[in-house]
């Protein structure tokens, strides 16, 4: 046999390189995984978001019941109180939803519209009612035991929907 004779033409060469369907399956499963990166990253920020709100709805909290230890006299008394507490639902049963639900001058009432005004554009929007609070001081025990409830629509963060955090405390 030659070596230097031609191969023959039944014999195949060798392939060399990629073809465009591979290429085209290449870039498929590169954009997917490219698109399910977004979406995780669109989730963590709407935890993220949801986050940031139950911590500022603790803050909130926290902010009335240092109004309410300055006015330390009112709050012992029940003026701070929107409602009674139901022990059969754990909620206090009227909520503020609005700083026009508070007409007076007294420093309870300047107390509890800024608070309102803070709850509406921490946790929702200004004429929002599902971002709420109410307020239980239980005038009988000495110091008084005082629950604060905050409420908030979570679904805007892409959350669970209605929230609430509850804070007790003695004044």
């Amino acid at each position: 046999m030659n070596a230097n004779a031609p191969r023959p033409t039944r014999f195949v060469a060798r392939q060399r390189g990629a073809t465009l369907l591979e290429i085209l399956v290449a870039l498929l499963i590169l954009s997917l995984g490219i698109l399910g990166m977004g979406a995780l990253q669109t989730r963590a920020i709407k935890g993220n978001v949801s986050s940031m709100q139950r911590s500022q709805a603790v803050m909130l909290s926290y902010s009335i019941l240092e109004a309410m230890r300055i006015d330390r006299a009112g709050a012992q008394a029940g003026t701070y109180n929107t409602g009674t507490f139901d022990t059969g639902t754990g909620l206090i049963d009227a909520k503020l939803c609005g700083p026009s639900t508070i007409t007076g001058t007294t420093l309870r009432d300047n107390n509890l519209r800024d608070w309102l005004i803070s709850i509406q554009l921490n946790l929702g929007q200004p004429g929002d009612t599902t971002s709420c609070g109410a307020i239980y001081c239980d005038t009988t025990s000495n110091p008084a035991n005082c629950r604060i409830q905050v409420f908030w629509d979570d679904q805007r963060a892409g959350g669970l929907g209605n929230q609430m955090i509850e804070t007790v405390s003695r004044l």
